[in-house]
């Protein structure tokens, strides 16, 4: 029997419970497609199969290192392991081993095809929960004890050479994946290598925490302060439990240091983010229609009629004549990452100012961001939207976002530098730059710098008054009590997470429901 371990977002051999129970089962193919179907579709980017293919190869080196290979293949799921099913049947057949996955709508039927596909030919496929996602919830009631009773067990170990005996796969339509060599490992190599997540992860937990909190909110400060790992949970290089891991081990550290306890409001923000990680990732498991339709079905109609290509066109270019909104957007485009309260700005910008409807503006900002999460995605382009129903309108003023997150106009000059002469005082605003003075600093706006597209005072205005005059409307409230029951997020208390300090180190096994994990030492902190 064949155990082939299907390697999704979670390119990695550490804390990987597939990869263990198809190593205690038999011989192990570790198997990664790449899909073209998936990556035909709209928020799919070449951006997304650049970095996952860095993933696969640097996966490729680990498991040549275990003496194995890390075989893929250009076909899409069900031929590939059609074509698998052949060739494993005179090894006495194959067995899949995989993480659930709460991925795109397309992946979602991928998944559910492939289990029929299973099913006809008795083929078994088993399913490990990926993070804190829990499938077929029943209440979000009990979704906190779930993420503190997955959380509390350690990161399991990567397989020891000997451990797992790989299959050697001779097949057409399949090959080795091939480590990127010494002297081609570039930085988007080195950066998504578990070597090097770990690495970023311990000096952001040792030196960055003083200023995680009064740094992640401004783009100039951001890049240096926040922990730049979401990109590597996205594609599965780190897991949140290894993570949340390494801040509870920390967490020990600035407890018994007192010179370092003005680390710990910063390592407690950072954790409760990853708590939100999963949280918002479990709205898109447990309905994933929200991709496509608003989560409150009371406001379809509200933007769908209105949108407008050319107000589009300029937003996801970064040419609106807003500054702050096109510098975040440029640098968005070019580097795949931009902090989060930017990205709420541009989808607060996109639904309110310019009154857009979330689908379209949602698949640009999906291609661009190189971490893209769908289930974090969906739910969050459609918060910032107001079509959830149960979050309060926020509609970001980018003027003021300017003047509070870039007081010196540093990181505005370096992403439209048709302003680099442009007063600081001018440069959130620069429509009040009289003519004399648009020629005086070399900008003059609708020929070197756009005329902004709307009037960012009166737009808001007008947008907030259409917003909650739609909202008012009979039936929306008891509507909003259903879309919180289903997707709310509950106190800590009513979780069962307040107070969770536990860390608990449990011994490297295969995880089976029928062999529960032997705890071997406890510690509360």
């Amino acid at each position: 029997m064949i155990s082939i371990v299907w390697l999704k977002k979670d390119l990695r051999l550490h804390d990987h419970a597939p990869l263990l129970d198809a190593a205690a089962s038999g011989k192990v193919l570790l198997l990664w497609l790449q899909e073209p179907t998936l990556w035909q579709t709209l928020d799919a980017s070449p951006r997304h199969q650049l970095i996952e293919t860095a993933c696969a190869q640097s996966l490729a080196a680990d498991v040549q290192a275990l003496g194995g290979q890390l075989w893929t293949s250009a076909q899409d799921a069900l031929p590939a392991f059609d074509a698998l099913r052949l060739a494993c049947a005179a090894h006495g057949g194959m067995t899949i081993y995989s993480h659930e996955e709460t991925g795109n709508g397309a992946s979602y039927a991928r998944d559910l095809a492939l289990a029929r596909w299973c099913k006809q030919h008795g083929i078994g496929w088993h399913e490990s929960p990926r993070n804190a996602v829990v499938r077929r919830l029943k209440s979000r009631n009990d979704w906190g004890k779930h993420w503190a009773q997955r959380m509390r067990l350690a990161p399991f170990a990567a397989p020891v050479l000997g451990e797992v005996h790989f299959f050697p796969l001779a097949l057409a339509g399949f090959s080795a994946v091939q480590p990127l060599q010494a002297n081609q490992q570039d930085g988007l190599y080195l950066r998504h290598t578990p070597a090097g997540s770990r690495a970023r992860l311990d000096y952001f937990l040792s030196h960055e925490l003083r200023n995680y909190r009064r740094g992640m909110s401004s783009p100039v400060t951001a890049p240096l302060h926040c922990s730049r790992l979401s990109t590597q949970l996205a594609f599965g290089v780190l897991s949140i439990r290894q993570v949340i891991d390494a801040v509870w081990e920390r967490r020990l550290v600035l407890k018994d240091s007192p010179l370092l306890a003005g680390q710990l409001d910063g390592l407690r923000s950072f954790e409760g983010r990853l708590h939100w990680h999963c949280h918002f990732v479990q709205k898109l498991e447990d309905e994933p229609r929200i991709e496509f339709v608003n989560m409150h079905r009371g406001y379809d109609g509200l933007r769908e009629n209105d949108f407008n290509t050319a107000h589009f066109d300029a937003w996801a270019s970064g040419k609106t004549g807003v500054p702050m909104v096109d510098a975040c957007m440029r640098r968005l485009n070019a580097t795949g990452w931009i902090n989060f309260r930017m990205r709420a700005m541009l989808m607060s910008f996109a639904a309110y100012h310019l009154w857009l409807h979330w689908r379209e503006t949602g698949l640009h900002l999906a291609r661009q961001f190189s971490d893209f999460e769908p289930g974090i995605h969906y739910s969050q382009i459609q918060m910032q939207s107001g079509t959830t129903g149960i979050n309060a309108a926020r509609i970001y003023n980018p003027v003021k976002q300017a003047l509070d997150q870039d007081a010196q106009g540093t990181f505005i000059r370096r992403w439209c530098p048709e302003l680099a002469r442009v007063p600081t005082d001018f440069l959130p605003h620069p429509w009040l730059l009289t003519p004399n003075l648009q020629a005086q600093y070399g900008c003059v706006l609708g020929r070197d710098y756009p005329n902004a597209i709307v009037d960012v005072t009166q737009a808001g205005r007008e947008a907030k008054e259409r917003f909650h005059a739609w909202r008012k409307q009979s039936g929306m409230a008891a509507v909003a009590q259903q879309v919180f029951e289903k997707h709310g997020s509950r106190s800590p208390q009513r979780s069962g997470i307040a107070g969770l300090r536990r860390k608990i180190v449990v011994k490297t096994q295969p995880l089976n429901a029928a062999t529960p994990p032997l705890i071997v030492n406890a510690e509360l902190f």
